[in-house]
This record gives structure tokens, sequence and C-alpha cells, in this order.
């Protein structure tokens, strides 16, 4: 058992984590039982180690299946983690928007004069403590490159991006390096793209290569 509060530290039959004090918390006692049920009954293990950063974009991949955002949130509500996440502005109306933003979502307008990411970068702005979460497949089909507005948010807000991994083969929920946008998206991506070659989706052949 993690206990009621979730620790800044761990290393047990869970598997490993370290939550540096910056990175927002959220959530109850309950939420965070809920998650270690789903990782326990299936297996799975974290390896989870976030930045002494208040503000950063977290990247997760693969996406093939459905499965990523089950072990995904289950990793989220055990750790008390407070990740926030994007969709269409119409989605926040009565009576699901309180309870969406509760959720962290951010709304955003695509016909906005600022678009998605000056969307993004203003609520950075607005915030003490933000941890924006996306996926840049898009989609759990394969697809020939991956969205590019997880970076262009990242190098507009001036905040990193932490590598996060769903890995079939080891059952592990975990993430790995952090990337300061260098603005160089093709040299970053580089970087990227080989992180995550070391990674073992559930369907290898709907993960493309992220460049």
């Amino acid at each position: 058992m993690l206990g009621p509060r979730v620790p800044r530290r761990y290393n047990g039959p869970m598997g490993e984590f370290d939550v540096a004090p910056s990175v927002p918390r959220w959530g109850n006692r309950c939420m965070a039982a809920v998650g270690r049920a789903v990782l326990r009954a299936y297996g799975w293990r974290l390896e989870i180690r976030l930045p002494d950063l208040p503000k950063f974009v977290v990247i997760a991949a693969p996406h093939t299946t459905n499965w990523e955002f089950v072990f995904g949130m289950a990793a989220i509500l055990a750790l008390r983690l407070r990740i926030n996440w994007w969709a269409k502005h119409t989605l926040f109306c009565w009576p699901f928007g309180g309870l969406m933003r509760w959720a962290g979502g951010i709304p955003v307008n695509r016909a906005s004069p600022r678009g998605l990411v000056g969307d993004a970068v203003a609520a950075f702005e607005s915030r003490p403590q933000m941890v924006l979460g996306l996926a840049p497949e898009g989609t759990r089909q394969r697809v020939d490159k991956w969205k590019t507005g997880f970076y262009q948010v990242a190098v507009a807000a001036r905040v990193p991006i932490v590598l996060a991994y769903l890995d079939y083969r080891r059952k592990v929920v975990g993430t790995g390096p952090v990337i300061t946008p260098s603005g160089d998206y093709a040299a970053d991506m580089q970087r990227i793209a080989a992180f995550y070659r070391g990674v073992a989706p559930k369907y290898p052949e709907r993960f493309a290569d992220p460049r």
C-alpha cells in the first residue's frame, strides 16, 4: 500500500516512483485506491520519475489500443497527479462542463485567433503549476507522422517535454528523458524517436517512427 497521502518517493511491489515536490498533485484516497487496484489486477508496475518543475508538457506513447488510456489513467490516479488535457470548447457546456474542468480539461477553440497552441500557452501563463498531457499520435491507428502541437506548445510556453511510455513487454507505465526543446524540431525528434524505439507497444504494426 502507498498510504493515504501517496509519498513523494516509493520503491516496492508496485514498482518505483519519484514525484518531485513542485509537480501538482490532486485527488483523494478513494481515487488512488482505484488506480492501484487496476494496476495490480493487470500486473502493471510503475517506473516514474518527474522533474522538480511546476510546469511541463508530458507526452504518452505508444498509442495502439484503448488500454493505454486505462493504464495511464490508473497510474495518474494511483499517484494522485494533476494532469491537464485539452478538448474542444463545445464539450464544456452544461451539464458536463464543470465535471470536465474538475477532471483537468482545458477548453480550446479551433476558431480562436490564438489557435490550439495559443490557448494552451495562455493556460500555462495563467497558472502557477500545470502539467499538460498529450498523445501526439492522436489515434490508436497507425499514422505517418505525429502531430506537432505538443512541440509547438512546449516551445511557445518555454517548458520542457517529459517522455512517458507504456511498455507491454515489461508491463510498465513509466517516464523517460526530459527534453528541453531546442527549436530544431527535426533534431529533437531524433532524440525522442530513439527513446521510443526501445518501448514495446501492444500492436507494433500500428506504431510508426515518430519522426
